[in-house]
């Protein structure tokens, strides 16, 4: 109590100084003029213009974007109570899905939500890596090793380990056949799309093993994979690929605008998946132009790869995993009604790996110092501790998406369709193809009573006769 009366005490004199000037002093004079110039230029354009005129050079922001464009919170789901019914129990209900089903050897999941690709090295430290895999295979789900190699220590915690063949070339040759998908990376939402990504930070013995770096070698991601000069020889490669692995063959680029263009380069390949990464997602590293201004929105990039398959016939022939900006059950419903096979997520599932272990380096430094291959308190981490955080989250999510599709009537998470769907916004309806809440289903009888008009159930006319 006494601390606390001293902290007053000499707080006074400096609160009503400041008071005293914030309300008799002109602007240019004011200390108020900071709260209208960050209204303006908004404090994380003040913040980042600081960082810039302090380095000169381009920055590096972890975790991806602040700008978020997709409508997901438009979006509703429909459930049923009385002219269909629910599902009786929620153990009825499966969230099995499968990527890749024409493959010799498909990548089966117990739910459809999975790690996406975030590096050992390039971005995250191997503990972490290890913990994502770990939490991952507890909830029976796969992870993925990023623009990275395939370590012994990630491939022996994952019950199923995607890899990215990447445009660094660290993976590649024998530790393909240790995978359960292969993932031919050609863009990234969050980097723009595809850019030169040198990887500056130090390395150390076991990294420099890892991706077979020579002594002093730099490490880049280039824009292009190396000797790819056009587009054939992108579908060559993808072919050859697939020739000589049973495993399924993926494809991962950006949304853009270009979107459709990009698809039928891919729909002349023999791939099985195709993985679509919007601008909100996250990385480790890249400069905010390329996050906050280069790109398409999740959302969209989802609704117009479907439409586009399916106006070509071809929904069937890949499966379609979304990913960038994706963190709750209900995100993850709406993108499986939209048409998607599976989710990525990334920023979530760190923050949920690390959610008891965050007060280790809070508030000195944030929870990134934790993750990040070159953290500080990289040492501080507890794996079977955050791998459990992982599993549980992983655990709490599909239980809420096996509510959500009780009350939708539906047996498995596969079933979710556009007409599942409803939205408060009409030019959202009409780009997507889905109701707007704002118009009536039915249409007056005679008789005052309704008949139900929607596209996929018609009230029987017993049931009238029955009230009558």
């Amino acid at each position: 109590m006494l601390l606390s009366w001293m902290a007053m005490k000499m707080m006074d004199p400096m609160l009503d100084e400041a008071m005293v000037k914030m309300m008799t002093e002109g602007y240019a004079d004011n200390p108020f003029l900071l709260v209208t110039v960050a209204d303006k230029l908004t404090p994380r354009a003040i913040i980042e213009a600081a960082m810039r005129a302090e380095t000169g050079k381009e920055l590096a922001r972890p975790l991806g974007s602040p700008v978020v464009l997709s409508p997901w919170n438009k979006l509703l789901l429909n459930p049923k109570q009385l002219f269909e019914l629910p599902t009786p129990s929620t153990q009825q209900i499966s969230t099995q899905t499968v990527i890749g089903p024409r493959a010799k050897k498909p990548l089966k999941l117990a739910i459809p939500v999975m790690i996406t690709g975030m590096s050992y090295g390039g971005s995250l430290s191997l503990p972490l890596k290890i913990a994502l895999a770990k939490g991952a295979a507890m909830a029976g789900t796969a992870t993925n090793t990023g623009e990275s190699a395939v370590t012994q220590e990630e491939r022996g915690a994952a019950t199923l380990l995607i890899g990215q063949y990447h445009r660094g070339g660290w993976l590649s040759g024998p530790q393909l056949g240790q995978l359960d998908a292969i993932e031919i990376q050609l863009g990234q939402g969050a980097w723009g799309g595809a850019v030169e990504e040198p990887v500056t930070h130090k390395k150390d013995d076991h990294l420099v093993e890892a991706w077979q770096l020579s002594e002093n070698q730099g490490a880049t991601i280039y824009s292009r994979m190396p000797n790819k000069k056009s587009t054939q020889d992108y579908i060559t490669m993808i072919n050859s690929m697939k020739s000589q692995y049973d495993v399924p063959i993926g494809v991962k680029i950006a949304g853009t605008d270009f979107l459709e263009y990009e698809l039928a380069i891919i729909a002349q390949t023999q791939a099985d998946y195709i993985v679509i990464d919007g601008s909100e997602g996250g990385t480790s590293s890249s400069p905010p132009t390329l996050q906050d201004d280069i790109g398409l929105p999740t959302l969209h990039s989802l609704v117009r790869t479907v439409n586009w398959l399916e106006a070509n016939n071809l929904k069937n022939r890949f499966s379609i995993i979304i990913t960038g900006g994706l963190s709750t059950p209900g995100h993850f419903l709406k993108a499986l009604a939209l048409g998607a096979d599976a989710v990525y997520i990334g920023s979530i599932a760190l923050m949920a790996a690390v959610q008891a272990q965050a007060v280790k380096v809070l508030p000195q430094a944030p929870p990134a110092q934790l993750m990040l291959y070159s953290g500080k308190m990289i040492d501080k981490l507890d794996i079977d501790k955050a791998a459990i955080s992982l599993a549980n989250f992983l655990q709490s999510c599909n239980s809420e998406m096996k509510l959500a599709a009780q009350a939708l009537g539906k047996q498995s998470l596969q079933e979710l369709n556009k007409y599942d769907l409803v939205t408060v916004d009409k030019e959202l309806a009409e780009f997507i193809g889905i109701r707007y809440a704002c118009t009536s289903r039915v249409a007056p009888l005679k008789d005052s009573l309704y008949q139900v008009s929607s596209q996929y159930q018609q009230v029987d006319y017993r049931l009238n006769n029955h009230l009558h």
